[in-house]
C-alpha cells in the first residue's frame, strides 16, 4: 500500500508499490492524451508557437471541458480568452502530468515545493477526469463514490473508477497537507525579540 506524502528533511516524500506506479502512470498518461490539442494543418506556426489558437473551442469531452472551463458568461470574452490560453493551458497540464509520471518510476517520490505544486496540478486533473466520468456533481455524488473502499468487491468499471478516484483523492490530500505544513514551518521561523 502506498505511503502518503509526508514532509521530510529531503522534501515531500511518498512511496508506491509497483502496481500503484503502473496504475498512476496510466492515469497520468491517459489524462495527458485527452488534453492533446487537435492538430490544425492550417494553423499559423508563429501563433501556435506562442500559444494562440484560432480554432480553439469548448472541448466536446466533458472531462477536458471541466479541466479547461469557460472563462466568462460573455461568449465573446470566453472565446477570446480561450483563443489566447487554450494551447498554453493544455501544454502546462500535459507537462505536469508527464513529469509526475516520470517521477513515479522510482517508486519513491521526493518533491521540492515547485515539483509538489506540479504534482498537485496533475492529481487534480486526474480527479477532475475521474469525477466527471463518475458523474460527481455534488456532495451526495461524492459521498456515494466515497463509500467504495474495498478493492476486493469490484464488480464493475464504475466500482474500479470510484476506488481510483478515492485513492487519488487521498493522495492529493496528503500532498496538500504536506505543502501546508511546509508553509507553516516556513512562516514560523525564529521569533523576534520583544
Amino acid at each position: 500500500m502506498a505511503e502518503p506524502f509526508t514532509p521530510t528533511s529531503r522534501g515531500i516524500t511518498a512511496r508506491f508499490t509497483p502496481e500503484e506506479v503502473q496504475v498512476l502512470t496510466r492515469l497520468f498518461e491517459d489524462v495527458a492524451l485527452a488534453l492533446e490539442p487537435e492538430e490544425d494543418p492550417n494553423a499559423d506556426p508563429l501563433a501556435a508557437l506562442v500559444g494562440i489558437s484560432e480554432t480553439a473551442s469548448v472541448p466536446s469531452d466533458p472531462a477536458v471541458a471541466r479541466m479547461l472551463p469557460v472563462a466568462s458568461d460573455d461568449p465573446e470574452v470566453a472565446d477570446e480568452y480561450r483563443r489566447f490560453t487554450d494551447l498554453s493551458l493544455r501544454r502546462a497540464k500535459i507537462e505536469h502530468l508527464t513529469q509526475a509520471s516520470m517521477d513515479l518510476q522510482a517508486g519513491v517520490v521526493r518533491l521540492d515545493t515547485e515539483r509538489a505544486n506540479s504534482w498537485a496540478s496533475a492529481l487534480n486533473d486526474v480527479r477532475l477526469t475521474l469525477g466527471t466520468r463518475l458523474g460527481i456533481n455534488n456532495a451526495e455524488d461524492a459521498d456515494r463514490i466515497g463509500e467504495h473502499t474495498d478493492w476486493g468487491s469490484v464488480e464493475s468499471t464504475e466500482d474500479y473508477m470510484a476506488l481510483l478516484y478515492n485513492f487519488v483523492t487521498w493522495l492529493q490530500e496528503s500532498l496538500m497537507q504536506s505543502l501546508l505544513l511546509g508553509l507553516e514551518d516556513a512562516g514560523a521561523g525564529p521569533s523576534a525579540p520583544l
